[in-house]
Order: structure tokens, then C-alpha cells, then sequence
């Protein structure tokens, strides 16, 4: 939000006062608070009729830095917050001190620093003592707009060159300076400004980060409005922010995640192809199993099959109840699928329209989110008269678990948690929550009363959702999905823009409907997609008015999908321990180049590729002739599918058919890669070859450590693989199983137990 004119001048009607001198200041043990007044004082006269800021500074974890800054203190929260991890007393870590005017809160590799003397500002310092950002003389204000409303304002400087990236799945370009950004839950696609996942948090390039804790609507101009400084307000009294120390992208984002939560690791299943019935189709039990057969007739492993929405009859979602006209025996279905080695999912979402046998008795047990004069709230968008579960309602939330326990009951695995962003403010919660705070963090309650109810009914690590909406801290319920994208090359990139600015917000899994949701995608088109959606976390093959069965695109497509399906189960011990990773320190499993590359300047920018893990580069096809530009960082790679190697760093365009893509090994790793490629939660001891991967024998001698995952995340075997002159060797730590080692490029290979050696050809 904007409340300048200019550089000079305010918006016609609003009323600024910024801090603008400390006027107390108080340095405890854990914290530092000063009282800024919003003009110079010259005399007592001017400490009357006048107001004073309260800036309060503390640090609730190593590293972490939070500022708040207060008009009037006394305006009641009436939540809901955002649920942090703090610690609950300062450690080792925090410290301050002053000497003279100057005061220092210190919090691990994180100084912030104040001068009571000097103008009002906060200089927030690393370890080095380099300036990362800071408060300047207009960073900390008030102002009220002519309809009355009272903003509070912060502003944290940009360095020359600095870039900022995140705040959610945002689908504009992915270096967000020069963006106006409202955090605000919205239905809008993939093709606008408008995000279903939107998170207060931001990353930049100096190796901080920043997070807003407010779960309401906050306004941010990227350099946009004073150009220098990334700005962000919220409609409150108070606004609360934290800087997050790096140095590195990883982790800032580590501790970030320490916060606002981990990630909770999906099930390994969960990793393979996902198929679904669409969403407008006509389908049945008969169309089901011609899909799940034909799939098995051309050799595609299929891991999960999905029912969208009109499982249930029209115009009744959600009463969680099948179509009995549709599906007669869905009990038996169930059983049918569950023999061929599948799991189900199912397509829910928060509303209960009005023919839904469940409004009536929602309505009657007050679980439904009413009206302040005491109606049912209700629209006709989506489903005609639809009313909104009251998840602030322990009651309505045990109901709410209640219908779907029956399904599990069926025999479901899990649910695509779908839309939970257009929340209304013109109502009343069950808690006495804000309205305006809760529109943002209805799709934390929600996704989280379903994924507490898979964990009760299948067990830790066996909970997974494919969850469209999210706000900070929704990490902890993957997976998440993109949403509705067009069937086009253009909404393929977007797509990814999206993700890798999630990513970058603290989500550790993420997909994408393969070949687009809107519309039917040309073969090309889906063929392209193929490849990037198999190659990433999670896989769907899904859309609105047509099938995505891959032969409904030709049998080279059918070729494909096989193809990048048993590619990944091949690499499903890599992946999940890239997995594991994600769900232990808050790193994701798709990261954007920058965050395994942050001192390379060429990665900054790059949005149409990225690593999966830390040793895969990939960067997907977004033309029909397979034309494609990427950049390849320093060292010697190796392509996984031909053994071509490429030296960097050096700018590559190639062409590539179908069946290919830059998909590169970096220099000196060690893939696990799996021999059992019918399913991706195998047993990855069996048949398992260690890939080593250069570096060139002349390079000396390095070792690595490579953990291979069991199917709860914790390591299964441990290898100690170091490369010489003399060649390869791997000494195996917790398994006594055979495995096998090939020093790739050279055609060597080995077998054996404990200690398996490669010698160097020649």
C-alpha cells in the first residue's frame, strides 16, 4: 500500500508521523526498548499533545531478530497468531550492551544496533560486522488514510544490486523488487498477481531474510514506492517483524523454518505418479479401471489414483457422501484399486452447499461461520447457498474429521485439501477471531484439522495432502500444489516461477498439474510438461475438461511418461533423502539456483531451471521444438541421461526431443540410485548402485558421505565413497547387503559387500 505522492508529498487524506528521535531508551538483559517521538523536541512544550512510538527489539531464537513497533498498545488482538517456536529463555547466543548513546542486541551471528543520540535508525550487522539492512529515518511510522483506517509502516533499506525473492507461490516475475505484493488469500490462477499461498515472508540476496508476523492483510512495496527500501505495512496498531541471519539462503531459511515450523515428511509412496479422473469429465468405476489398466498395459508404474469432485453429487459438496448413481459400490471400488497396489486420494474442500444433507445440521450445531446478526454466512459462488466450516469450532472441527473418517474407513489414503483462500471478513468466528487476520489463516486451520486426522487414523509419516492454499507455517502439511494453470508453454513457466518463490518461503514440497488444468494441452505441450513434473517433488497428471491419460496425447507420449516415471523411482533413494532433508532443516527438495550457487551472480535471476536436491541441475523444455537456454555453474557436469559432460560456467542452448532435457549431475556427487523401478517406495538396499560422478583422478583425494534413506527418513546405510588416483572406493556403515559402484565416464564397475573398490581404467 501506498501513502506517498512522490518523493515530497503524501496521498491526498493520509496523515503520516514517523519516528523520529529516541527520546528513552532501556537496555535489559534480553532486550532493548525505546520510546521514539515523531518530531525534535527543543523544549517540554514539544512532549505535549504529540505521540510516542514504542519500538521493542528482542530475539526469540539464535539469529533471529524481532521488532515491534507500537502506536497505541492498548487495542485488544483478537487473534488468530501466527504459532512460533521460541525459546523460552535467551541463551549464550543473545546478549546486548551499551556504551554511551549507542546500544546492541546481539543474537547469534545477528547485531542490531541503535544510537540514541543520532537520527532515529536500526542497523542490523552480520558477523563480519557488514551492514545487512536497516531502519532509516523514515523506516518506523504510522499513518491514517482518509477513511479513517490506521496503518502501521516499516521500512528496511536496499543495498545496491540486492535482490528479493519469495513472499509465497507468486506467479509474477520471481526477483520481486518493483513489485507491489499484497499478502491476501485469493482464487486467481496462475496468470495474475494474485497468490493462493501467500506468506509474509521474504529472502534476499544479502543473505538475510524477513518475516512479518501478522496473519492479516500486509501491503508490500518491493523499491516501488521509495525505491530504496523494501516497504511493508499492516492496518493494526502494532507490526511485528523478524530478521532472519543467514549467511547463506539455506539458513536463513533453516531458521526460519525453526519458527514457523519443518515440514512434516510426506510418505515415500507419495513420490510417484499421481492420476487422476479430472475435474469436468464424465467418469465412472469403468472409466477408473480403463485408466488404472491401461496404464499397467504400457508399463507405466501408477502410484496413486485421485477422484476429484464429482465423486460427490452435483451441487451437494461437500456432504462426503459418493454419487450412488456413479459409483454404486464405492467400498468395492476401493477394494478393487487397493489390490493393484494403489492408493486413493480424494477431492474435498471447507464449504457445505445448501442441498448438502450436512448444512442443515451444521447450521443446527452452530459449526458453520455465521453473520455478526446471526445468519449463516452464505454465497452462490462455487456451490449454490454454500455455508463455511467454523474450524475455530473445536466441535465443528471433530465433525468435520468425523465425515472423513468414514472415508478412510473405505479404504482413502488422502485428501486434496482444494480451496480454503476466498474467505469472507463480513463475519463472525466461533473464537472471536479478527476477521480480517483470519482470511489469511483459515487454510492453516483447515489444512490442519485434515492432516491431524491422517496422522491419528495412518500414523506419523503416513499423513499427505495436495493442498492448494497455505499461509506462513502451512509448510508443516505438505504437499502443496500449484493450482489452475493454462495448458500452455507460458502457464508451464509460471508455474515454475511459482514454485521456486515458494520454495524460497519455507515449503519443502511442491507440484503441479501436469500438462495444465485449464483446457486440453497440445501433445508438445504435454509431452514438455511430463518431463519437469517427474522431476519434480511430487507428480500429478490431472486437468479440468479432459483426461490426461498419456495416450490421449499419442503413444510417443505414452513413451515418455514411462520413461521419466521410471527415471524417477530410479532416483527415489536420492530424492528421499532429499526429502528427509527438507523435513530436518527446512532446505526444500526444489531449490531455485541461487540457494545452492549464492555467490555465483549469474544464478540471481534464474527462474526456468533449478536443482532437485543438492546434486541435480534442471532446467526445463518450454518449446515445442526444443529449444532451451540454461546455465551451467563452475565445474565439469555430467548429463544423468547421456554421460555428455558440459565445464562451466558457461551459458548453454541446446535442442532436445522428448525424451531428453538438461538434466545434469554435479561435479564430484555420489547418486544413490535404486534398482527397483516398479514402485517408489521399494527397497532401496536391493540392487543399489553407488554413481559416482567425477571429479577428474587428478584432483586429489575427496570423500563422501552418502545416506541412503529407510521409508521413515532415517538412514538405512551410510557409504563412504572416496575417489583418487587409484580410482573408487565405497565402505559401506549399517548394511551388509551387496551394492554396486561405478565411477562414471569411465565404464568401470564393481561389486560386493562392505568395502567395494573401482579402479580407474588404464
Amino acid at each position: 500500500m501506498k501513502f506517498t505522492d512522490g518523493f515530497w508529498l503524501m496521498r491526498e487524506g493520509v496523515r503520516a508521523s514517523y519516528a523520529t528521535e529516541i527520546r528513552d531508551l532501556r537496555v535489559e538483559a534480553d532486550r532493548i526498548t525505546a520510546h521514539a517521538a515523531v518530531m525534535r523536541v527543543t523544549g517540554r512544550g514539544d512532549t505535549l499533545n504529540t505521540p510516542l512510538i514504542t519500538v521493542e527489539c528482542f530475539t526469540p531464537a539464535e539469529g533471529i531478530i524481532g521488532v515491534r513497533a507500537t502506536h497505541h498498545a492498548g487495542k485488544v488482538n483478537h487473534g488468530p497468531d501466527f504459532e512460533l517456536t521460541a525459546d523460552a529463555e535467551p541463551h549464550a547466543w543473545s546478549r546486548t550492551a551499551r556504551k554511551g548513546s549507542v546500544a546492541e542486541l546481539t543474537s547469534g551471528p545477528l547485531t542490531l544496533r541503535l544510537d540514541k543520540e543520532g537520527p532515529w535508525g536500526l542497523t542490523f550487522l552480520d558477523a563480519e560486522g557488514r551492514r545487512l539492512t536497516g531502519v532509516d529515518r523514515k523506516g518506523t511510522a504510522f499513518a491514517t488514510t482518509p477513511d479513517g483506517a490506521h496503518h502501521m509502516i516499516a521500512q528496511l533499506a536496499l543495498s545496491v544490486g540486492e535482490n528479493v525473492y519469495g513472499l509465497g507461490e507468486r506467479f509474477t516475475p520471481f526477483v520481486k523488487n518493483g513489485q507491489v505484493v499484497d499478502v491476501w488469500q485469493a482464487d486467481g490462477g496462475t496468470s495474475s498477481e494474485q497468490a493462493y499461498k501467500n506468506i509474509p515472508f521474504y529472502l534476499s540476496s544479502r543473505g538475510y531474510g524477513v518475516f512479518v508476523n501478522h496473519p492479516g492483510k500486509v501491503g508490500f512495496e518491493i523499491g516501488s514506492e521509495s525505491v530504496g527500501q523494501v516497504q511493508f505495512s499492516v492496518e493494526d496498531q502494532t507490526l511485528e517483524y523478524y530478521v532472519v541471519a543467514g549467511p547463506t539462503p539455506k539458513d536463513v531459511l533453516t531458521r526460519y523454518t525453526a519458527l514457523t515450523g519443518r515440514p512434516a515428511l510426506p510418505p515415500a509412496w507419495s513420490f510417484g505418479l499421481w492420476l487422476t479422473t479430472s475435474f469436468c469429465t464424465s467418469y465412472d468405476e469403468e472409466t477408473v479401471t480403463s485408466f488404472v489398466e491401461g496404464m499397467a498395459e504400457r508399463d507405466i508404474p501408477l502410484s496413486v489414483f485421485h477422484f476429484d469432485c464429482f465423486w460427490m453429487r452435483e451441487y451437494q459438496w461437500s456432504d462426503f457422501l459418493w454419487d450412488p448413481d456413479v459409483f454404486p459400490d464405492p467400498e468395492g471400488m476401493l477394494a478393487r484399486l487397493k489390490e493393484r497396489g494403489l492408493r486413493i486420494s480424494m477431492w474435498i474442500n471447507p464449504y457445505i452447499a445448501q442441498k448438502s444433507s450436512l448444512f442443515a445440521e451444521g447450521a443446527e450445531k452452530g459449526y458453520l461461520v455465521r453473520r455478526p446478526n446471526g445468519d449463516v454466512w452464505q454465497w452462490d459462488l462455487w456451490q449454490p447457498g454454500m455455508a463455511l466450516v467454523d474450524f475455530t469450532n473445536p466441535a465443528a472441527t471433530a465433525w468435520f474429521q468425523g465425515k472423513l473418517k468414514v472415508l478412510l474407513d473405505q479404504g482413502v489414503d488422502c485428501f486434496k485439501t482444494d480451496f480454503g483462500e476466498r474467505i469472507p471478513t463480513e463475519v463472525v468466528w466461533h473464537d472471536g477471531s479478527d476477521p480480517a487476520r483470519m482470511h489469511n489463516y483459515y487454510a492453516q486451520i483447515y489444512n490442519r484439522a485434515v492432516f491431524e486426522l491422517l496422522e491419528k487414523e495412518r500414523g506419523s509419516g503416513e499423513a499427505v495432502l495436495f493442498a492448494r492454499s497455505a499461509t506462513a507455517g502451512g509448510q508443516q502439511f505438505p504437499v502443496h500444489w500449484g493450482g489452475d494453470c493454462f495448458a500452455s508453454f507460458n502457464a508451464m513457466a509460471e508455474s515454475l516461477r511459482g514454485g521456486l518463490s515458494l520454495s524460497l518461503s519455507g515449503f519443502g514440497f511442491w507440484s503441479h498439474d501436469i500438462g495444465g488444468f485449464e483446457g486440453t494441452p497440445d501433445p508438445a505441450v504435454f509431452k514438455r510438461w511430463l518431463a519437469f513434473g517427474l522431476l519434480s517433488s511430487h507428480s500429478r497428471l490431472h486437468g479440468n475438461v479432459s483426461y490426461r491419460v498419456p495416450w490421449e496425447f499419442g503413444e510417443e507420449a505414452v513413451a515418455v511418461t514411462r520413461q521419466f516415471t521410471l527415471l524417477k523411482h530410479h532416483l527415489m533413494p536420492y530424492l528421499y533423502g532429499a526429502a528427509a532433508e527438507a523435513h530436518r532443516t527446512g532446505v526444500p527438495m526444489m531449490r531455485p539456483m541461487l540457494m545452492e550457487f549464492p555467490d555465483d551472480p549469474a544464478t540471481r535471476t534464474l527462474d526456468r531451471q533449478y536443482m532437485l536436491g543438492p546434486d541435480l541441475l534442471v532446467a526445463p523444455v518450454f518449446t515445442e521444438e526444443g529449444e532451451v537456454e540454461y546455465y551451467v555453474p563452475e565445474g565439469t557436469w555430467t548429463h544423468l541421461l547421456t554421460g555428455e559432460t558440459v565445464t562451466g560456467p558457461v551459458w548453454r542452448q541446446e535442442v532436445h526431443g522428448f525424451d531428453s532435457l538438461p538434466l545434469y549431475v554435479r561435479p564430484g556427487a555420489v547418486l544413490p540410485w535404486g534398482g527397483d523401478v516398479r514402485r517408489p517406495d521399494g527397497d532401496w538396499l536391493a540392487d543399489l548402485t553407488l554413481r559416482a560422478f567425477g571429479p577428474a583422478p587428478d584432483s586429489g583425494t575427496t570423500t563422501t558421505e552418502v545416506t541412503v534413506p529407510g521409508l521413515t527418513g532415517e538412514p538405512a546405510a551410510t557409504f563412504r565413497v572416496t575417489r583418487d588416483a587409484g580410482g573408487v572406493r565405497a565402505t559401506a556403515e549399517g548394511s551388509g547387503r551387496p551394492f554396486r559402484v561405478t565411477a562414471e565416464g569411465t565404464g568401470a564397475t564393481a561389486e560386493g559387500t562392505g568395502t567395494v573398490e573401482v579402479p580407474h581404467a588404464g
